[in-house]
């Protein structure tokens, strides 16, 4: 086939508009930006074809690079009004002329850069080709000739095509394959040659069935066996590759854990030097007078000594460190069952996490002591890597695997002579006690004494990681913490209050937060009066020091923190009122500059809880003043760098109905408007080329999808789902007295139960739809047309749902319904045979799935018990819901037999022997 020529004045004219695209000039760009779009729509073929050719003859690295880029990004983008991609518009001849470019270039380009790519480019055109039954064969016996190729940087780019469309060697014999890629992976010359061919092995083996890979299986040896001859500079990106394939394929790697256990330690615990060191603990407490060393020494010539002696970890096997790590933590994370029953395993990357969490430098503290929390330096050279890990070993593999490495080294950390293992000590204790609460909670007095007497540590870095480690023991462990362990706890947190540095009186407030998420109004009591004293000396200081000026960010935290006493203390909290509301409804009147923002917006929801707390009769002397102040802020102009107020606005207004009561209801004019506009609001979606650069914005999540990046503005999924749950407290508190907006706010609820990218929202909709109903029928505003509308809509979402949680959702939402109604008496028959019908869809797809689960092997069963459980208790919780609309409206008996065998379906979980009794 002859190729397409492309007349020399197009040529003359693509040159000069690419040269155009990359000045910085912002006029001239966009004009070139447009003239590209022009021509692409008048006559695509050429213009692509003149991007193709510029890509090969353009003199600079730089324009060739930039040819490929914009010819990737251009061939599968939809132009005009056709949604056609400009690919699926060219001609066969023209295609085929693009492809003999693509391939020149891939084989004669001299720039690796640029080589890179073209192989982008080929790759994504071979992937797109074949979706539409169109392989690239001439691609595919390139790159078999180009393995081959004396030159490494050809045989590189060889094993990049095969890593970015594995297709083009899926046909082939397996035998075939594997000793291509094994060639690669032992290929004498390069390392960027054996890391492309590791890539290109881990796509072929991902893009396997399980009966595939399991003829395969041999290419693992190569594949890990490039690990042991690299340079330590060169191992990180060969452990990404490994670490992403074992989070997708963990079984992968079931026959090499001995291998791998042989050889990661050496990257994960550094041999550390002889000579003074300040990681060589102090006798180990209890332990009988036997001493042991924290890190392990590798001799006898390790003395205690201070910090300045210690040894620094240069960058490149920092990176190495956390490479290895992270890949035997998402190893961990996707094949629990398979690790914790191997013996070493956990103790080398609990020790490797331990090590790495008490490298703090050590001139950082004056700096940290200085800074504002949200705002500190010292926070990018925090060792943040080894604490999530911590975290993520302990959630993945629970507290019998994990707890006994960790307090082999722990006491013994909070014993050192160096702060910073003091320091790591108390946050690994915080980091672990998540995922091994169940098992924690049996030694936790022992815990809770090795951690109080830290409080009194004399470095104040220390002291924070007391209140962080408490602060956490309340959240993981809560109620038995604050039940069994208040006396000793609030022994050592309410003098911290005092604290002279305000990171640490400050975090002592934050973790008194945690405290009251989980105690007993009673328990709290008789601390109240001295907790709420010291906060307030720590709030308005200049009351007994006029010299005093509070930090502003210590000022945001005392006020969260009253807020929550406030809430755990309820009524008694009355007593403090009159000292407490009078200066929050001051910052709400004085705090205006931008500074101010966050402050202002703790004031307004802290004074709504105290609001709550005390109750109307005490409150409501302040309530116009405070309402007056809410619709003066609410009514100000609106600052775009203001993204807090809005939606603390809504939670203040839920707030003060809540305590108002009834009371309430001649101010809903002013709160309904702006909270049913922001229920009302749309997703806010942006999309992008998978090559497309775009900012990673704050608010935004990025999930990739049919080969674009698609951008969902998550911040205003929580302001639309806060939306719903407080018109869910105004229904609840007003009743009928919320009549007037009954019908505006079912047409956004119930079209809610099927926003599937947030499900918060359904949920909230699903609790609201039923309150809507009994406000409508008790203010008389209720008309058939809302019922007819409810009832079909709860009976389509029930037929087509799919997440057995919601399903429950949706049958209490229609079952709570119904009675409010009147019960099964007004149900009409059409919505009976309806929710009948819908019944019997969701019976068989349940049914389907349990069977399906049931023939899975006994071995995935095993490892996977834990999830396995939650997704049957998930289904249980649906069938519950299901059964008892089944019975208020009378179904078939032959549908409640149905229910029963469904039951009968699930897994006996309780008869697999779970490698970890208990749980963690």
């Amino acid at each position: 086939m002859a190729d397409v020529l492309v007349p020399p004045e197009i040529t003359a004219e693509v040159t000069q508009i690419l040269s155009n695209l990359v000045l910085g000039d912002n006029q001239i760009r966009s004009s070139a930006e447009k003239t590209v779009n022009e021509r692409l729509e008048q006559t695509p073929e050429l213009y692509i074809l003149a991007i193709a050719q510029f890509a090969t003859s353009a003199d600079t690295e730089l324009m060739r690079s930039f040819s490929l880029v914009l010819l990737r990004r251009l061939l599968f983008r939809p132009i005009s009004a056709q949604r056609l991609a400009i690919y699926d518009q060219l001609s066969a001849p023209v295609i085929a002329t693009l492809e003999r470019i693509l391939l020149h270039s891939l084989l004669h380009e001299p720039a690796p850069v640029v080589r890179h790519k073209t192989v982008d480019t080929v790759t994504d055109l071979s992937n797109y080709a074949m979706k539409r039954g169109r392989p690239w064969h001439a691609l595919q016996s390139q790159s078999f000739a180009m393995a081959d190729s004396p030159d490494v940087h050809t045989r590189e780019a060889a094993f990049r095509v095969f890593a970015g469309c594995p297709n083009l060697i899926m046909d082939l014999q397996t035998d075939a394959i594997l000793s291509i890629l094994q060639k690669g992976l032992q290929d004498q010359q390069s390392t960027e040659v054996r890391l492309a061919s590791l890539r290109a092995s881990a796509s072929f083996l991902s893009a396997l069935d399980l009966s595939q890979q399991a003829q395969a299986l041999a290419l693992m040896y190569p594949m890990l066996n490039t690990l042991p001859t690299l340079p330590h500079p060169k191992l990180p990106p060969f452990l990404a590759v490994l670490t992403d394939l074992a989070g997708s394929n963990p079984h992968l790697f079931r026959p090499h854990i001995p291998a791998l256990l042989a050889f990661l330690p050496s990257l994960l615990l550094p041999v550390v030097d002889a000579g003074p060191t300040p990681t060589v603990a102090r006798p180990n407490p209890g332990a009988g007078g036997s001493s042991f060393a924290f890190p392990p020494v590798t001799n006898g010539n390790g003395s205690s000594g201070n910090g300045a002696d210690e040894k620094e970890v240069p960058g490149e096997d920092d990176e190495v460190r956390k490479g290895a790590l992270e890949f035997m933590t998402t190893l961990s994370e996707a094949k629990p069952g398979m690790l914790r029953g191997v013996e070493g395993w956990v103790n080398i990357v609990v020790r490797g996490c331990l090590e790495g969490m008490g490298e703090i430098p050590e001139d950082d503290t004056e700096t940290w002591l200085e800074a504002d929390p949200a705002e500190d330096p010292t926070d990018d050279t925090y060792p943040h890597t080894y604490e999530h890990s911590l975290d993520r070993i302990a959630c993945a593999l629970g507290g019998h695997a994990v707890l006994p490495p960790a307090f082999a080294f722990i006491p013994a950390m909070l014993a050192s002579h160096d702060w910073r293992l003091r320091h790591a000590g108390l946050m690994a204790i915080a980091a672990i006690a998540e995922g091994t609460s169940k098992v924690m909670h049996q030694e936790l007095g022992k815990i809770v004494d090795l951690v109080t007497p830290m409080f009194k540590d004399p470095h104040p870095r220390v002291r924070y990681a007391a209140c962080q480690c408490i602060g956490q023991l309340c959240t993981d462990l809560e109620e038995v913490v604050q039940e069994k362990y208040h006396e000793q706890i609030f022994a050592a947190l309410i003098p911290t209050l005092e604290a002279p540095e305000a990171r640490v009186h400050a975090h002592a407030a934050a973790a008194l937060i945690n405290f009251c998420e989980g105690v007993e109004r009673e328990t709290l009591l008789p601390y109240l009066d001295s907790i709420v004293e010291r906060l307030l000396k720590l709030l308005n200081p200049t009351a007994s020091d006029p010299s005093r000026q509070p930090k502003r960010y210590v000022q945001e935290q005392v006020i969260t923190t009253l807020a929550m006493v406030a809430d755990a203390s309820e009524a008694t909290f009355a007593k403090h009122y009159s000292a407490i509301m009078p200066l929050l409804l001051n910052v709400m009147q004085n705090a205006n500059g931008p500074e101010y923002r966050k402050l202002r917006v703790k004031a307004m929801e802290c004074a709504g809880l105290i609001a709550i707390a005390v109750g109307r009769d005490v409150f409501r002397p302040d309530s116009q003043t405070f309402v007056e102040l809410l619709m003066r802020i609410q009514n100000s102009p609106a600052d775009p760098n203001d993204t807090m107020l809005s939606h603390s606005l809504i939670a203040t207004w839920a707030k003060v109905c809540q305590a108002l009561g009834e009371e309430f209801e001649p101010y809903l004019p002013v709160v309904m408007p702006p909270l049913l506009r922001v229920a009302s609001s749309k997703a806010d979606i942006s999309i992008y080329d998978d090559d497309e650069e775009h900012e990673d914005r704050d608010g935004w999540e990025s999930i990739s999808m049919d080969g674009r990046q698609v951008g969902v503005k998550t911040s205003a999924l929580e302001d639309k789902c806060q939306a719903f749950e407080t018109l869910l407290i105004h229904a609840s508190t007003l009743n009928a007295r919320f009549g007037p907006y009954v019908q505006q706010v079912l047409d956004l609820a119930l079209p809610g139960l099927r926003f599937y990218i947030h499900d918060g929202v359904q949920e909230a909709c699903a609790m609201l739809i039923p309150l809507l109903i009994s406000c409508g029928k008790n203010s008389g505003t209720l008309t058939t047309q809302m019922v007819v509308a409810t009832l079909s809509q709860l009976i389509n979402c029930i037929g087509s749902e799919s997440d057995s949680s919601f399903l429950a959702s949706l049958y209490k939402c229609f079952y709570d319904t119904l009675l409010v109604l009147g019960g099964p008496a007004a149900l009409a028959p059409e919505f009976r045979a309806g929710v009948v019908e819908a019944t019997k869809r969701q019976l068989n797809a349940l049914a389907e799935k349990r069977k399906a689960r049931g023939a899975r092997p006994a071995h995935e069963i095993r490892e996977e018990r834990e999830d396995l459980a939650l997704i049957q208790e998930m289904e249980d919780f649906a069938i519950e819901d299901m059964s008892k609309v089944l019975r208020a409206v009378d179904a078939p008996p032959e549908l409640m037999i149905a229910v029963s065998s469904l039951r009968q379906l699930g897994l006996n979980l309780s008869d697999w022997e779970s490698e970890e009794e208990g749980g963690s």
